[in-house]
């Protein structure tokens, strides 16, 4: 039976898709007697089996070779198309570790979206995310992965507006799928573009071709630099960072999702195709500079905010960024584990923070505070999943960031630099975070906010006990580097970078210090509180570019496609009106009207014969 289940595990994207599916009747209201609710319990029914097909698959491929499966999906003029499938011991954890999170979002939701109007859309869409990235996880083809990239953009789309009779959500649905839009353009050139020179979308068969690859700089890399905006993107990286922010006014369920695995969907993508990656230097240069200037600015920006998602929101692109310098400086097994500690981590921020929001006036962090005492579970779990995203020993982000660290310790010993740094603004937004919320006295806004009922607090305790764990599993799992085999002086470094950090911002904020602190340059601190003025500079560039093409596209289609359609018709007309009069009933001027056509017929066709003859007569 275990057998069984191992060499069916490519099936578990269809059981998100069937409980989606199963779910559609509820969500236009077509069936109204029992209301909403079932379509979540379905959801939920499918995707506990998901999660427990891939764990017990996990537990027998771990250590076992991979294998693959072909699907023929389409053959014609010289072009085989077919989904390629990898089952091996990573592929199958992602799976877990994706299944596992949504069914701890599901429970999630039924506490935070019990008297939504929305129930039966939302959990069909939260099935097609499941799906999608389960899907994305198996997949070994980079074509199909794009496709089911894609097909990730519109469930965002839907997800975050999800409450369209609002208009902020709608703008910032908008805005969120036409930011990846911008790299996801991109990715389809670097897609379309490899294959003539590869002859192959197989990631495997793209490794082996690039380990003896003969192929011109310039083109390589014009291509990997396309394949790299489209992770950008959906690793919400600058300056296709904004969409993560403007997702926020999304359902914070769909949120636990988007800010853990879906941003990492990109980083997943650019991990199997870092062999061909490798293969310009100049590619691999710009996702470390993408990296640095994604994990600084996103973490200075994340101090400066007072929204509390906003908060979340660019502390994740800041992490995302040191993912990317970790797949730009080729040490996939750091980014693997970068991406898998972060998840879980990110994950419970969001669970405690939720809960913040669901029952409170305000998400503006500086009216809030004093909820310790109100809130004890919200706020240990929001301590835990702080510590897992910082280097705090022995928690998971210790040792991925470690890692990383290490190895480039004796290469490129700047980037532990920037590493230490990220920690350390990390570490200060994060506890500025919690010092604005759960610290100091009550104020007017959290006077009355008691804690939530168990179905939010469920899932929020079994996710803590799994970042306080995970060191552990890890271990088990063979997993989890060898501290004899780490640099004891970096990670003394990160240690202390974590205590640095959160020392001074607790200093500030679980302090007598007054509030709100505001630094002494105040343009320094507009830079920062306004995101560098990214979206100024977006409406200066792109939006307005795209505004002044459409404003072209009308006038050429007013002026001139209906111009000529209109003039044509005009024409018609006239000579319409004109024929009209020539009906006056007699024979013989219809004949004559026929043999003026004929004659005039014959004229063009034997012009060859004598028109030059007659040119020579005349001139």
């Amino acid at each position: 039976m275990a057998q069984y289940l191992l060499e069916t595990v490519w099936l578990v994207p269809i059981y998100a898709l069937i409980g989606g599916l199963l779910a559609v009747p509820w969500s236009p209201g077509i069936i109204k007697r029992t209301g909403p609710r079932p379509a979540g319990y379905v959801n939920l029914i499918m995707t506990f089996l998901a999660f427990c097909h891939s764990a017990i698959a996990l537990s027998i491929s771990w250590n076992q070779p991979r294998y693959e499966v072909f699907i023929p999906w389409l053959e014609t003029a010289g072009l085989r198309l077919s989904i390629d499938l990898e089952i091996s011991a990573i592929s199958v954890a992602a799976m877990t570790v994706i299944t596992g999170l949504n069914l701890l979002a599901q429970i999630y939701s039924i506490g935070y979206m019990e008297m939504d109007w929305g129930w039966g859309r939302f959990y069909s869409l939260l099935g097609l995310f499941e799906a999608g990235l389960c899907a994305l996880a198996l997949c070994n083809n980079l074509f199909f992965s794009y496709v089911i990239l894609e097909i990730l953009t519109l469930g965002t789309y839907l997800l975050v507006g999800l409450w369209f009779s609002q208009p902020l959500v709608i703008t910032g649905a908008r805005d969120a799928f036409l930011t990846k839009r911008v790299g996801d353009l991109f990715l389809l050139m670097g897609v379309l573009a490899i294959y003539p020179l590869t002859g192959t979308w197989n990631y495997h068969d793209l490794a082996q071709w690039s380990a003896s690859a003969n192929v011109n700089p310039t083109v390589i890399t014009l291509v990997c630099l396309a394949l790299i905006v489209g992770p950008m993107g959906k690793c919400a990286q600058f300056p296709l960072h904004l969409w993560l922010d403007e997702a926020m006014e999304g359902p914070v369920p769909s949120t636990i999702l988007r800010n853990s695995v879906v941003v990492a969907s990109g980083a997943w993508v650019l991990i199997k195709l870092q062999p061909v990656l490798s293969l310009s230097p100049i590619a691999s240069t710009a996702m470390i500079a993408i990296g640095t200037l994604s994990a600084i600015g996103g973490g200075l920006i994340a101090i400066a905010q007072v929204d509390i998602k906003r908060c979340l929101s660019y502390s994740v692109s800041s992490y995302m960024g040191l993912v990317f310098i970790a797949v730009g400086t080729q040490h996939d097994e750091a980014a693997l584990l970068l991406v898998l500690t972060h998840a879980c981590a990110a994950a419970l921020l969001v669970m405690s923070t939720g809960t913040i929001v669901w029952n409170s006036i305000t998400q503006d962090i500086t009216e809030l505070g004093g909820l310790w005492s109100r809130r004890p579970i919200s706020g240990i779990a929001y301590i835990t999943g702080f510590l897992g995203l910082i280097a705090f020993p022995p928690l998971g982000s210790f040792w991925a960031l470690l890692q990383l660290a290490s190895d480039l310790w004796t290469t490129q010993p700047w980037l532990v630099g920037v590493i230490i740094i990220v920690n350390a603004l990390t570490a200060v937004s994060l506890t500025r975070e919690f010092g604005l919320v759960w610290g100091g006295k009550p104020k007017p806004m959290s006077a009355r906010s008691p804690e939530v009922s168990w179905q939010m607090i469920l899932p929020m305790m079994i996710l803590f006990g799994f970042v306080l764990h995970l060191p552990l599993l890890l271990q088990n799992l063979s997993i989890l580097p060898s501290w004899v085999n780490l640099n004891k002086d970096v990670a003394l470094l990160l240690i202390w970078s974590s205590i640095f950090g959160c020392s001074i911002s607790g200093v500030i904020y679980l302090g007598n210090i007054p509030k709100p602190v505001s630094l002494p340059w105040k343009r320094l601190q507009d830079l920062i509180a306004y995101d560098f003025y990214t979206p100024k500079l977006y409406k200066m560039s792109i939006v307005l570019g795209v505004d002044l093409l459409s404003k072209l596209t009308d006038m050429v289609d007013r002026f001139v496609v209906d111009g000529i359609v209109n003039l044509v018709g005009l024409v018609s007309l006239g000579g319409g009106e004109g024929l009209k009069y020539s009906n006056t009933g007699q024979t013989q001027f219809y004949m004559f009207t026929v043999l003026l056509g004929v004659g005039i017929l014959g004229m063009i066709v034997t012009w060859q014969y004598w028109g030059n003859q007659f040119l020579e007569i005349m001139f």
